[in-house]
């Protein structure tokens, strides 16, 4: 994982990027590998391990959120709170907003809290706790943008695809999602013109799917 550092970043603050290089610096992977390289599907069973996007996918999120005047936007999975912590900063300098996070496992989801408290970003925030499945069926209102970036699942339709079905109707018309994971059944939905979305694949982290809700 590369930081990007204030001399690199759109983002000129100080407090985040203290934060943001102090999760570099803890990041680490699981010796199992992870639940996407493991049987170990369990979210509860990596309590200490913090599976976020990259900071340049959150420099993207960051510029983009920018662009289009982003003022409510979502994501699954929050984890740690690095994606959440370049929304947060985005709705910031758009002169305000929201970011809805929903993270299931609450030990995480207090990180993310000290960590954005820590940047200076917590009242943009609304970090849910449970399954996205419930707890992102009601957004409040059209939203601007969003990050699928969650959790393996097992047999079936993936979370990300189930997440997405819930979330691409309170989506506004030119509204964004971003997907970090490129779970197949997931692409096949967005890149369907029959869905409503524009896609294309961003060579980021190994493959980013950026989408256009039309």
């Amino acid at each position: 994982m590369t930081v990007l550092t204030s001399s690199t970043s759109p983002l000129l603050d100080a407090r985040f990027h203290q934060v943001i290089a102090g999760l570099d610096s803890a990041h680490r992977r699981p010796a199992n590998g992870g639940p996407r390289n493991s049987s170990e599907r369990d979210p509860h069973a990596y309590i200490d391990y913090g599976f976020s996007i990259f900071p340049e996918q959150g420099d993207l999120i960051y510029l983009l959120c920018r662009t289009i005047g982003a003022r409510r936007v979502a994501e699954f999975a929050t984890s740690i709170g690095m994606s959440t912590l370049y929304f947060a900063a985005a709705m910031r300098d758009n002169g305000g907003g929201l970011v809805i996070g929903s993270e299931l496992v609450p030990e995480k989801a207090a990180a993310a809290q000290r960590n954005l408290e820590a940047a200076g970003l917590l009242q943009w925030t609304d970090i849910r706790l449970g399954d996205a499945r419930q707890t992102l069926r009601n957004l409040g209102g059209p939203i601007d943008f969003m990050l699928i970036d969650g959790w393996p699942g097992g047999a079936g339709p993936s979370l990300a695809l189930q997440v997405m079905e819930i979330v691409a109707p309170q989506i506004r018309s030119g509204g964004l999602v971003m997907n970090d994971n490129g779970e197949a059944d997931y692409l096949d939905y967005v890149r369907n013109p029959a869905n409503g979305f524009r896609s294309m694949s961003l060579p980021l982290k190994g493959g980013t799917e950026l989408s256009l809700k039309l």
